[in-house]
C-alpha cells in the first residue's frame, strides 16, 4: 500500500516502510494530533513522537516495547497520553530543553539543537525551532537510501509555520529558523509530518515563503 498520510481520529493508522525505519502516523484526541510511531527495521527498537491523547489507541502501535517518547513541544495537546504510555511501557522521555519544565512528566533526555537521538540503528537530528513555543524540536531522519524525513510537531504545516498568536517577534523567529534551518539545508523532496493534519513536503511549501513572511503568519 502507497503511504498517503492522511489519517483520522478513529481511523486506520498509515504506515511508511522505509528501507531501515518504519513510520506509523496515528490520529488521536479532540484536536486531532498526529502521533508517530517509529521502529528501527534492523533491532524492532521503537520510538514515539507525541504521545498526544488516547493511550490506549496508541498502544495498539506500540505493543509491549517502547524505547523513547519525544514531546515536540510543551502544550497540553501533545503530551496528555504521555503518563499512561510511560506507565505502560517504562519508556524514557526526551524533550527540548528549555520546554521541559512545561511538561508534567519529568524529561529524562534532554534536547538541544544539533543532538543526535537514536532509535536502533537510525539517527535522528534534532533541531531547536523558537517561535512556537520558546523550546520546540523538529526531528530529521535523513534517509541514505531515500530522501529526508522531518517530523515538525507544531512548527511548520502545510500553507504557513505554527502559530505565533499574532505576536511579530514569535513569528519572526519561528520564520528564520524554519528559513534557515530547514528550507535552506534541506532538499524539496523532503517530506514533512506535522503535529496535525496531513503532510507536505519542502518543495511544496518553498514557492510560498515570501507570501508567509509577508502576511506575518
Amino acid at each position: 500500500m502507497t503511504y498517503h498520510g492522511a489519517v483520522k481520529v478513529g481511523g486506520t493508522p498509515d504506515v511508511r516502510e522505509l528501507a531501515h525505519l518504519v513510520i506509523t502516523k496515528i490520529a488521536v484526541g479532540p484536536m486531532n494530533n498526529n502521533a508517530y510511531l517509529l521502529r528501527c527495521r534492523a533491532t524492532d527498537e521503537q520510538l514515539l513522537i507525541d504521545a498526544a491523547a488516547d493511550a490506549p489507541v496508541l498502544q495498539e502501535s506500540i505493543g509491549d516495547s517502547l524505547a523513547t517518547v519525544v514531546t515536540t513541544h510543551r502544550h497540553q495537546d501533545h503530551w496528555n497520553a504521555l503518563a499512561d504510555v510511560v506507565r505502560a511501557t517504562g519508556a524514557r522521555t526526551a524533550a527540548g530543553r528549555i520546554d521541559a519544565d512545561g511538561i508534567p512528566v519529568p524529561t529524562d533526555l534532554l534536547l538541544d539543537d544539533g543532538d543526535t537521538l537514536r532509535v536502533g540503528e537510525v539517527a535522528l537530528t534534532v533541531r531547536h525551532l523558537v517561535g512556537h513555543t520558546p523550546g520546540a524540536i523538529v526531528l530529521l531522519y535523513d534517509d541514505p537510501q531515500g530522501h529526508p524525513h522531518l517530523f515538525t510537531g507544531d512548527c511548520l504545516f502545510p500553507g504557513g509555520v505554527g502559530n505565533t498568536w499574532g505576536d511579530p517577534a514569535a513569528f519572526r523567529s519561528l520564520f528564520h529558523d524554519v528559513s534557515t534551518k530547514l528550507f535552506e539545508p534541506l532538499p524539496d523532496e523532503t517530506w514533512v509530518y506535522p503535529g496535525h493534519g496531513d503532510d507536505t513536503t519542502l518543495g511544496t511549501e518553498r514557492p510560498h515563503l515570501a507570501e508567509w513572511e509577508a502576511r506575518g503568519w
